[in-house]
């Protein structure tokens, strides 16, 4: 499998997602209001969309009562908020593929923003299909391992037991992969081990990656996911750009 450099983005932007955290804690919470609605209730055992977007937030810290205050919102009668869910797909500088994922009040306003933020750093918004197809959806837990206390041979046997396709060490974490469908069914079987998840979500996974050398291509491209991750609609950015 090739390798899986989200996670080293995920690091080098570490100290930027900790001062945003509020942001980060708001766009989950759309992400569970959309699941309830959506998705078939509030009981996370019955309604998988659900159980995926709590699962998300636990690895991102978000506690348990603001969890459970979001859900009891969006069962509740007073709220009138109504998100759907978008994606766009273009090419960033040199033709790095993006899929950006969002949740939108107001499509129009949406996406007027984000061919904004492709056409000023030097890509194009596509159409549906033009990226995608080059991305393979997969479920990506990553499982902190900072101390290296964990075993490698247990790890891997613990989440293949569970149903993972794949594990990956890399410095400080494993990743683990997982078919889509099983995702929830590892992400609770290694929980109830006592594994911590820096990270888990399916995710947008490219089949191969593109390196830029050019300076102002890797400014550019620097800069629009900066714009499409301070923006409030947008809730994931997948792209095939390979960071040094």
């Amino acid at each position: 499998m090739a390798g899986h450099s989200k996670w080293k983005n995920i690091q080098k932007t570490k100290g930027a997602q900790d001062a945003k955290r509020a942001q980060i804690f708001t766009k989950i919470s759309r992400e569970i209001m959309v699941a309830v609605k959506e998705g078939g209730g509030g009981d996370p055992a019955n309604n998988s969309r659900l159980a995926a977007a709590i699962t998300k937030a636990k690895a991102a810290n978000m506690p348990n009562d603001n969890i459970k205050r979001v859900i009891d919102r969006a069962l509740g009668s007073g709220d009138s908020s109504n998100f759907e869910s978008i994606t766009y797909e273009g090419y960033g500088p040199s033709g790095v593929a993006i899929i950006v994922e969002t949740m939108t009040d107001n499509r129009n306003r949406t996406a007027a923003e984000m061919r904004h933020y492709f056409d000023k750093y030097g890509g194009n918004m596509g159409t549906t299909g033009c990226v995608a197809w080059s991305f393979d959806r997969k479920g990506v837990i990553i499982i902190d391992n900072e101390d290296l206390s964990l075993d490698e041979d247990k790890v891997m046997l613990d989440a293949l037991e569970a149903g993972a396709l794949d594990v990956e060490n890399d410095t400080g974490v494993f990743e683990v992969y997982t078919d889509p469908d099983d995702f929830q069914q590892v992400v609770d079987t290694m929980e109830k081990q006592g594994y911590k998840f820096l990270s888990a979500q399916v995710e947008m996974v490219p089949q191969n990656y593109i390196k830029l050398t050019s300076e102002e291509d890797i400014k550019n491209m620097q800069k629009m996911l900066e714009m499409f991750e301070d923006n409030d609609d947008v809730q994931n950015v997948w792209h095939n750009w390979e960071e040094e």
